[in-house]
């Protein structure tokens, strides 16, 4: 199964941001990204189990990544509002700022693949899976979007996406706090005129 490897432009100027509010009528990630930088964590679909861990650890990540100086965006493939909440009311976000992409406009045009089934069905994901699922007590739901579909990172600061970084598999557990400190700290430096 071949993946894509390339972001592919959604609007005339290449990039999507300017499409996404992060609430019904709010700002866009665009403009949202002009103010402060924006940390994006792509989630695979509301279902997955590795979806529903990842908002368990987001929760706890949400305080270091707003110390270190970015705005947490969640971008899930559900309908337009929150829709982890709307699995259960355990993922429920509070105040993350969460946006609707069952479209994978954003997936897409930042280059994140869709698994191939080791990726998803590996012996790795699996263990995990069943870990997640059962003893920390995630469970499994509904599929919402693309069930092939991997999550992903990315920094956007100015209307630009200055880093990115796909995950590897379904399973991958990243520290949420860690990758967004490595992002800002390779932001550029603005130089004084």
């Amino acid at each position: 199964m071949a993946t894509r490897t390339r972001a592919e432009p959604i609007a005339d100027d290449g990039s999507p941001l300017a499409l996404f509010c992060t609430t019904p009528g709010g700002a866009t990630l665009d403009e949202l990204s002009r103010e402060r930088p924006l940390f994006l964590v792509l989630l695979r679909h509301a279902g997955c189990t590795f979806a529903r861990e990842a908002v368990a650890d987001l929760r706890e990540a949400e305080s270091p990544i707003e110390a270190a100086g970015a705005r947490l965006v969640v971008v899930h493939m559900g309908e337009e509002g929150p829709a982890m909440a709307k699995a259960s009311g355990r993922y429920d976000l509070g105040g993350v700022s969460q946006v609707a992409d069952p479209h994978r406009r954003l997936y897409r045009w930042l280059g994140l693949p869709r698994g191939r089934l080791s990726q998803l069905f590996g012996w790795k994901e699996l263990a995990r899976g069943a870990k997640a699922c059962l003893l920390e007590g995630h469970g499994v739901g509904r599929l919402q979007g693309d069930g092939f579909q991997l999550g992903g990172l990315a920094l956007v600061s100015g209307g630009r996406v200055v880093w990115r970084r796909p995950l590897s598999s379904a399973s991958e557990r990243p520290d949420y706090a860690a990758e967004a400190n490595r992002a800002i700290s390779e932001l550029p430096t603005e130089q004084p005129a």
